[in-house]
């Protein structure tokens, strides 16, 4: 390993960054609406069994390649296949994560900008429309505008100062309170009344109401919560020690990513039913359900701003990961510095940020194949771009990397247990549901 690289200080900050980066919007946001649209418990049975078969096998595949090398994206592949096809798994990665930047950035400006509404409790007041207040906040430029660029700035901050000093402390801190809020969130609606027919409906399996399309959501779900096939665990994995045991650490991300999940589901399922609300409400569970029923709560405010918080720190910790995937691409050689590039791309990110900023306002009459700018680019980097680099992924560990190496890398620090059933699982599993998502999401499959 060169030895003038950043490295983790210990395994527990780099599963704490690993977990920050995983847990984000498909865990806390993503989750609790297509659960609600697909059966409750059993889909949330389906999507554990997916994620473990599917979403941990490729997670330590990208663990692999990078502590293996010990490079960031690009280099890994170029190292491992040199002046071959195989590089542009990384390049792809790379531009997947500036694109994902360009929409997840305007989803965190509006998370920041509820949360800080919500402090001083602007958002629940009596008689306000939540829907209403979504759509101004959405539709208004100028509020969007300085939501992107306090979320950038932040961004900017926390990747400059580091691998160690800037991600690994920011995680430290973060995941440990995202957890804690996210348990007192969950004490405080466990505790209400009728709060017994959300759980009823998030944890007794139903299979009645499952469907082929609940099944694809699922394998979707499982595998898109992870954070794998971008290449960014390669990057973060590259900093990790040799000695660390890359299985372990896996299922510690894989683990405390279902954790959040469960407790996604906990904090959301008793306030929706609770009220009478509708689980199957979609996108719009976060910032219109869910202040509709903290309203009626005592301290309502109060709980609807720790829930804000929470999900604002899973969004940065997830963002972290996207920017430090781009900049350690750019700093491999030591040409340039890390907080010159990392205040480039912050800036040009927020530019580039633009035109998905104002889908919802100046810029809403404008389509893109019969879609807004945002809900475009978020259709070719989920639908399109991701499964395609998880496919090449797998493609590349089993067929085109030195089996001895991938062995090596897989028992360092542990045994060779389940090696043989990671194998089989990527060889054959885990690419062909990576299809059956891609041939579902393009319209193919039904």
């Amino acid at each position: 390993m060169d030895n003038n690289r950043e490295q983790w200080t210990s395994k527990f900050g780099f599963i704490l960054a690993s977990a920050g980066a995983a847990i984000g919007l498909g865990a806390i946001w993503k989750f609790p609406y297509v659960a609600g649209m697909s059966g409750g418990g059993a889909f949330f049975l389906i999507f554990v069994i997916f994620t473990l078969a599917i979403g941990l096998p490729m997670l330590i595949s990208e663990y692999i390649l990078g502590r293996g090398t010990a490079k960031e994206a690009v280099s890994a592949y170029k190292k491992l296949a040199p002046d071959s096809f195989w590089v542009w798994i990384g390049r792809l990665g790379v531009l997947g994560c500036f694109l994902l930047l360009t929409f997840y950035s305007v989803v965190g400006g509006w998370v920041l900008i509820y949360s800080l509404m919500s402090v001083p409790g602007q958002i629940i007041s009596e008689g306000t429309e939540y829907g209403a207040l979504f759509d101004s906040i959405t539709g208004s430029a100028s509020i969007t505008l300085i939501g992107l660029a306090l979320f950038t700035i932040v961004n900017i901050i926390v990747i400059s100062l580091g691998v160690k000093n800037g991600i690994e402390r920011a995680n430290k801190y973060m995941m440990p309170l995202l957890f804690l809020f996210f348990i007192i969130l969950v004490v405080r609606s466990l505790t209400l009344e009728g709060a017994m027919e959300g759980i009823a409906f998030f944890l007794k399996p139903d299979f009645t109401s499952i469907t082929a399309e609940s099944l694809l959501y699922a394998l979707g779900q499982s595998f898109f919560s992870l954070a794998v096939g971008f290449s960014c665990m390669v990057t973060y994995s590259s900093y990790l020690d040799r000695k660390v045991n890359l299985t372990s650490s896996a299922g510690a991300v894989v683990t405390m990513n279902l954790f959040v999940s469960l407790l996604a589901g906990l904090a959301v399922f008793p306030v929706v039913f609770a009220f009478g609300l509708e689980p199957a409400e979609g996108p719009g569970l976060l910032f219109v359900v869910l202040p509709t029923a903290f309203a009626q709560l005592p301290l309502g405010g109060f709980f609807l701003a720790i829930f804000l918080i929470l999900f604002l720190f899973a969004i940065f910790t997830s963002s972290f990961s996207l920017y430090e995937i781009i900049v350690a691409a750019f700093t491999v050689n030591g040409r340039y510095s890390r907080t010159m590039v990392s205040s480039v791309l912050g800036i040009i990110l927020f530019f580039v940020s633009i035109p998905a900023a104002l889908s919802s306002s100046a810029l809403a009459s404008v389509e893109i194949f019969g879609a807004s700018i945002f809900d475009a680019t978020d259709y070719l980097v989920s639908n399109i771009m991701l499964p395609l680099g998880s496919l090449l992924i797998a493609i590349f560990i089993i067929h085109k990397v030195d089996k001895s190496f991938v062995q090596e890398q897989y028992t360092i620090g542990g045994t060779a247990r389940l090696y043989s059933t990671w194998r089989l699982l990527m060889t054959w599993v885990v690419p062909i549901s990576i299809v059956l998502v891609y041939l579902s999401t393009l319209g193919i499959i039904g």
